[in-house]
């Protein structure tokens, strides 16, 4: 994967700035993508966490013994991530695993990653807090992955939150959830939030003055 270049950065800090996840999931729904938020379940560990980034997909598989080198794949993973990435693993249904936690932000912050999503468990959650990176996940729970989970691949397709994401894929969250954004619609799906971001603004402004709903719907077509 290359390196993020600062036209990237530059793009990321405009979602993180400009936009929210419900006017992404609209302009992908104008589109045909409907399916492409991803579950309730995920929250933000803090409400104040939003990221916009490129997915690195990871795969777990549930293991059942304690094995004598657990994390070898893992340790490859997150020593290849570069900025830009946002860590996003496959569905644990279970719960019965928590592969992501101090550590792993620690590492993950200082390669430059934006964020993870782990639709699994999470541990270490003050600590992740002190890092201020933004983690989301299904649950939490002080388990080890060790015995319990094996990361068996990464860059591949992935389930996570009901969605299926590639890596490449452009991943936003905030307060509201989760969104993926194919690369081969990004561009149309950027320029349709941004609009609707900004009609939006036109749109209370004009609330707040006392227009009535019907007036301004009229006028500019959102809700």
């Amino acid at each position: 994967m290359s390196s993020m270049t600062s036209n990237e950065a530059e793009l990321f800090q405009r979602i993180e700035e400009g936009l929210y996840t419900p006017v992404i999931s609209d302009s992908l729904d104008s589109l045909g993508y409907r399916d492409n938020a991803m579950s309730h379940r995920i929250r933000p560990l803090r409400e104040d966490f939003v990221f916009a980034g490129r997915a690195r997909t990871a795969s777990w598989m549930d293991v059942f013994v304690p094995d004598p080198n657990p994390y070898q794949i893992e340790i490859e993973f997150m020593d290849k991530l570069r900025p830009g990435d946002v860590v996003v693993t496959n569905t644990d249904a279970p719960l019965r695993n928590a592969p992501w936690g101090e550590l792993m932000s620690t590492a993950a912050k200082v390669r430059g990653a934006r964020a993870a999503v782990i639709d699994s468990c999470v541990r270490d959650v003050k600590k992740i807090f002190a890092l201020n990176f933004p983690v989301f996940a299904t649950a939490i729970s002080p388990l080890d992955s060790n015995g319990r989970g094996r990361m068996i691949d990464y860059d591949i397709p992935v389930s996570c939150g009901g969605v299926l994401v590639a890596a490449g894929d452009l991943v936003v969250g905030d307060y509201d959830g989760v969104v993926v954004v194919p690369k081969k619609v990004e561009k149309q799906v950027l320029d349709l939030a941004f609009d609707k971001a900004a009609k939006e603004n036109r749109t209370r402004e004009e609330l707040l003055e006392g227009k009535l709903l019907k007036q301004v719907y009229d006028k500019y077509g959102v809700l």
